[in-house]
């Protein structure tokens, strides 16, 4: 068997990643492997006992506790959310199935912070009212932060105590979780990690995400802890790793979409997981139950999507066999790449000249909650800008980015990908007549 401290600290010095937990249990056997320091400021230690934030790893949580009230008869997965809760002013033939599967529709990405107070995540379904809606529930898949806080407070209500509450109660204490909390002051009482931007390595200035998030985010917890939740789900919990909606677009072998989990195929083998990331923190989970392999990285880096990639590669591959599948790269810059390229009308010269002049129909601005892009092009190249608003800026530390598009297979122009740095994998977009699709959320076309 491999050595993966040895392997962990070799990847993680070789992406520039400043502090990182492995773990991999497999069957029985369980390997904690930490790298590295928790804060480059403070230079302090990442031991196993470290705590990371998970991010959408908690989705997955919120998730588990919402079957168990299933399995009680306490709701129905195909229950209307209006019927839980009367005073969501949100679409009445929204589902808690469809909020689960980010099918509903919500546009999702609503960081409005409503206090510290336990009644934040009540005070901030109620802000849904003024939200808008992509598209009609089930008819499609976006991914949405504010569908797992209104599945959150679906839980207060049911349980008569804040999802914090509910957590411990349902997860933490059965699971006998030691280090797995939601709250900065409890974290400040573990040694907890810093995040670190992902351009120049620097620490961020923010820690946390508002608290309303909680319920969609903001779990903190080490790598045995993780891995404690994700055992149970090898043999329980079935339901939520049925397909309810195929992925579009995927990369990382991303197929389909159950309840919360993202179900993988991966050369045939059948894997679901989660990713996470808050202010450059990543979390990575990914469980393989045939193999009876639960793996997770936590992480403190923005730089951390190639380490995950090819350290679970290395691991699931001395199990298995096999490991990430390949993602999507930029279309060859001769031969097949140019043929298709000529075929929809771009200029000859491969992919990078291809770029300049595919996707001219798709100039133009796109907006969503908390998000601005901008498709344009600038110096012979296709641009995409990307512009956080809203209340999103109290915390993004790098508010405005910008990436060039290149095209991808097939090349129809409507398909690109792009990166953020040369060492990180690629993200594939994907352009419609009225909207862009990328990092799992539509993002509607506003002008142009």
């Amino acid at each position: 068997m491999p050595d993966w401290t040895a392997r962990l600290t070799h990847l993680a010095a070789k992406y520039d990643v400043p502090g990182a937990v492995l773990g991999v249990w497999a069957d029985g056997e369980q390997t904690i492997a930490p790298y590295g320091v928790l804060n480059r400021r403070t230079g302090v230690e990442t031991t196993a006992d470290s705590v990371f934030q998970l991010g959408s790893v908690t989705k997955p949580w919120t998730a588990t506790m919402i079957v168990q009230l299933a399995a009680e008869g306490r709701l129905a997965l195909d229950d209307a959310v209006v019927k839980l809760l009367p005073e969501a002013s949100i679409d009445p033939r929204i589902t808690v199935r469809q909020l689960l599967s980010h099918t509903s529709g919500i546009d999702g990405d609503v960081f409005t912070d409503t206090g510290r107070g336990d009644d934040c995540v009540e005070r901030y379904v109620a802000l849904l009212a003024d939200v808008p809606q992509l598209f009609e529930p089930g008819t499609a898949y976006s991914y949405c932060n504010a569908g797992f806080v209104v599945l959150g407070r679906i839980i207060e209500v049911l349980d008569g105590r804040t999802w914090d509450e509910s957590l411990r109660a349902r997860l933490v204490e059965p699971l006998g979780l030691t280090a797995t909390m939601t709250l900065p002051e409890e974290a400040i009482l573990h040694r907890a990690a810093v995040g670190h931007l992902g351009s120049d390595g620097s620490v961020v200035s923010t820690w946390q995400l508002p608290r309303s998030l909680g319920p969609a985010g903001l779990i903190t917890a080490t790598a045995e802890d993780l891995l404690k939740f994700a055992q149970p789900h090898l043999d329980q919990y079935a339901e939520m790793r049925e397909p309810q909606v195929d992925y579009p677009g995927g990369s990382g072998g991303v197929a389909e979409i159950g309840l919360a989990w993202r179900l993988y195929d991966w050369e045939g083998r059948r894997l679901f997981g989660h990713d996470g990331a808050t202010i450059s923190q990543l979390a990575f989970l990914r469980i393989d139950p045939e193999a009876r392999i639960a793996f997770c990285l936590l992480t403190n880096s923005g730089k951390a999507p190639a380490l995950f990639e090819e350290l679970a590669t290395e691991v699931f591959s001395s199990h298995t066999g096999v490991g990430v599948p390949p993602g999507p790269e930029p279309a060859a810059p001769t031969g097949a790449a140019e043929a298709g390229a000529a075929e929809a009308g771009a200029p000859e010269g491969g992919a990078t000249e291809a770029g300049a002049g595919f996707g001219g129909r798709h100039l133009g601005r796109y907006a969503r909650e908390s998000v601005a892009m901008e498709v344009l092009r600038r110096d012979g190249k296709l641009i995409l800008t990307y512009q956080a608003t809203g209340d999103r800026l109290a915390f993004a530390e790098e508010p405005m980015q910008e990436f060039e598009l290149l095209p991808t297979e097939p090349l129809d122009g409507d398909h690109f990908v792009l990166r953020d740095s040369d060492d990180q994998p690629w993200t594939p977009v994907t352009f419609r007549p009225t909207y862009l699709f990328t990092s799992g959320r539509v993002t509607p076309r506003v002008q142009g």
